[in-house]
């Protein structure tokens, strides 16, 4: 069963689904979750007006988070960047595109004094010679997630390409899978996001899931064609050093730059004026951490951060989970794990490359990619499955140990189809230690990191009820759908917005002073949250 078609399948603005809304009630039981009792319940399920007013939201909100080569003087400026007022902004086309084509193009979409407000350059051949960040050119359009984040990210296109798909927007999400391509052919990877200072890190790889997502909607074989050119790539990127690891055949994430990232030090600041890093800097200083040796992070007697800390935490971003205590304390020691999430991505890459082309004809590369991803999953097994446990864990490939970090991560095997029916069943019975009031929490430690308990973020919903569903543990996933999207109304009932990240327990937006580790701001659209509304809303009615 395929992720973009495991919900119920029909349009969620239907009228017939609004009424059924209406008439159900929501009952949200007590759950304790990371030492902290969750509420009793909640209020009653919302009204059909609330979810239509959250739904039309959501279809206006695809229209404003869209970019094109029409709307650059929008899409280029930064607002994690500063600039003066009335500079242009750089906007760089790769080396080795047709950049007479980008020019006429540009010429075509844009007024003369639109085109004077970008500084249109070549990408230079080494990222080290760039001297100033600059939006990457794309040539089709994209949805960007919302507030500071106004460029095409690496994961969030997945779910939101899964939003779109559920909403009849083929057209855009093809539009967002050709982007990638482009990416692979001329920047050489998937990338974060298109900013300059992203060209050295992608993000979890869903390629795979993206082509196939539209392919099943178009059943354009020509398209899906030209599309797959891209796997085999992308695929390198990952299973080749320094991602593969040698010492167990897994891979893991790992920012081919090096210092600080830039992104952190022009605009993840506290009230304080505190960076990120001047935040874990002050931690180290004063506390105890048994987790690793943090010598290899932290010179105490110069008080400054040290290069391997700035590796570990650019490879944290890689993996999107940034920060979390997933590795140890920020995440620092993420370099050497194999983790789940990524070797479940891997897996799904293999055994959808393998039916890719088998729908093009082509069995013996079919075959191939099955083959690999039979060995994937006997690898993941051996190194990632926690028997004792009942939950997948993160693999410390230079202490020979699993890290028993309880992570929403464990629910990917299952979404994927990994897990044997045992297994599948072993997750579930560990369900109450991740579920809370507003749904499925990212850990089962509060740790003062974003990525961590009390909050939840949109893809790990989606991802662990797909996984729940898959392996028939149906009631357990229409009841964390529920949660998940009752809440999101409810909050937007009081607030008029969606965003990107909840405190699961309080049910709300509002991240409260436990948030101490990331950045500190809930940023509004959301596509991944939007794309999730759409996925969950049919739920409310079962």
């Amino acid at each position: 069963m395929k992720p973009f078609t495991t919900c119920v399948v029909g349009r969620v603005n239907c009228a017939a689904t609004v009424a059924a809304v209406a008439a159900t009630l929501l009952s949200v039981p007590a759950a304790r979750v990371g030492g902290v009792q969750a509420p009793a319940g909640t209020p009653a399920g919302p009204s059909a007006s609330q979810v239509q007013t959250v739904r039309d939201y959501v279809k206006r909100t695809w229209s404003v988070l869209t970019r094109s080569v029409r709307d650059l003087p929008r899409a280029a400026p930064d607002p994690k960047m500063h600039r003066a007022p009335g500079e242009p902004w750089p906007l760089y086309i790769a080396s080795d595109a047709d950049r007479d084509a980008v020019a006429q193009s540009l010429r075509a979409a844009l007024k003369p004094e639109d085109l004077a407000r970008l500084d249109v350059r070549p990408l230079p051949a080494s990222r080290q010679d760039i001297r100033e960040p600059g939006l990457l050119y794309l040539p089709n359009r994209y949805v960007v997630p919302g507030g500071r984040f106004n460029e095409m990210y690496g994961w969030d296109s997945y779910f939101i390409a899964r939003g779109l798909l559920r909403d009849g927007e083929v057209t855009l999400a093809r539009d967002m899978t050709d982007n990638f391509v482009y990416e692979v052919a001329h920047y050489g990877m998937i990338l974060n996001a298109n900013r300059t200072y992203f060209l050295t890190r992608s993000q979890p790889p869903f390629l795979t899931e993206m082509i196939l997502g539209v392919y099943d909607q178009t059943k354009d074989q020509r398209w899906l064609r030209g599309a797959a050119t891209a796997i085999d790539k992308y695929y390198a990127f990952w299973t080749s050093p320094p991602h593969l690891v040698d010492a167990n055949g897994l891979s893991r994430y790992y920012d081919l730059g090096d210092g600080p990232a830039p992104e952190v030090l022009a605009d993840e600041r506290d009230a304080q004026g505190r960076t990120h890093y001047d935040r874990v800097r002050e931690y180290y200083k004063t506390h105890d951490v048994a987790d690793y040796d943090v010598a290899q992070f932290y010179d105490r007697a110069a008080d400054r951060l040290t290069a391997t800390f700035y590796k570990g935490d650019r490879s944290m971003r890689e993996s999107g989970f940034d920060p979390s205590n997933r590795f140890g304390p920020f995440s620092a020691d993420i370099i050497h794990y194999t983790p789940v999430c990524l070797n479940v991505l891997l897996y799904k890459m293999e055994d959808d490359a393998s039916r890719i082309h088998t729908i093009l004809g082509n069995a013996a590369t079919a075959n191939e990619w099955a083959a690999r991803a039979r060995r994937r999953k006997d690898l993941i097994d051996r190194y990632l499955w926690d028997g004792d446990a009942g939950l997948y864990f993160d693999y410390n490939f230079e202490t020979k140990r699993r890290r028993p970090y309880e992570f929403a991560t464990t629910f990917y095997p299952l979404w994927a189809g990994i897990a044997s029916p045992d297994q599948a069943r072993r997750v579930a019975a560990n369900l109450p230690k991740f579920e809370a009031a507003g749904g499925v929490l990212t850990s089962t430690q509060r740790t003062g990191s974003q990525w961590d308990a009390p909050y939840g973020w949109a893809p790990l919903q989606m991802i662990a009820v797909d996984g729940l569903r898959r392996y028939r543990f149906g009631a357990d996933a229409d009841r964390l759908a529920r949660k998940f999207v009752s809440m999101i109304v409810d909050d937007f009932a009081a607030h008029g917005t969606i965003v990107e990240k909840y405190d699961l327990v309080r049910r709300s937006s509002e991240l409260g002073a436990g948030l101490r580790f990331g950045y500190t701001s809930n940023e509004v659209g959301f596509g991944w949250t939007n794309a999730a509304v759409l996925e969950f809303l049919p739920a409310l009615a079962r």
